[in-house]
């Protein structure tokens, strides 16, 4: 199972739309994961009418209608492998621990909020993965997003795209 992780969108405040990279990558996956701050109804609407299927939270600068349509936490099972989606976790320092706590009953967690590429795995084998942002990427040195693969329980393939470079 192809899996687009994708996080920080702001459209239309960062960008107009998506880049049409992420959106060939949409049209591609099985699953695109979202985490947050679409910022605009539209896109989330958009990204569904690109996608299969889309797993997404709200963030905190997704307004009423979007935290109607959205939760804050999702929970999935994609071919055994218990994923879930947040929008913050907090500041980088003690990081792991606190998700490894709050999320111990998933074995990857997707996060947004600080548009930082994240990867690490936690003492209890919690991967934690934050794939930036395709659109606004702050103090970063380039738009960022991920793909992986969800097999037989396990989380493979992970890739950190930059976009705009091979």
């Amino acid at each position: 199972m192809r899996l687009l992780i994708i996080s920080d969108t702001h459209i239309p405040r960062r960008a107009r739309e998506l880049p049409a990279e992420v959106c060939d990558q949409a049209a591609q996956a099985d699953v695109v994961i979202h985490a947050g701050d679409w910022v605009d109804l539209a896109s989330l609407e958009d990204l569904q009418a690109r996608a299969r299927r889309v797993v997404g939270v709200y963030g905190n600068n997704d307004g009423p209608g979007l935290r109607a349509r959205l939760p804050e936490v999702a929970r999935v099972e994609l071919e055994g492998l218990r994923l879930a989606v947040v929008h913050e976790t907090g500041q980088a320092k003690g990081r792991e621990k606190r998700c490894a706590a709050r999320f111990s009953d998933a074995d990857v967690l997707v996060f947004g909020h600080s548009h930082i590429p994240w990867d690490s795995t936690t003492e209890i084998g919690l991967r934690l993965l934050n794939p930036g942002s395709p659109t606004d990427r702050r103090r970063q040195p380039h738009h960022t997003y991920m793909t992986a693969t969800a097999a037989d329980g396990r989380l493979g393939g992970v890739r950190l795209h930059r976009l705009g470079i091979d």
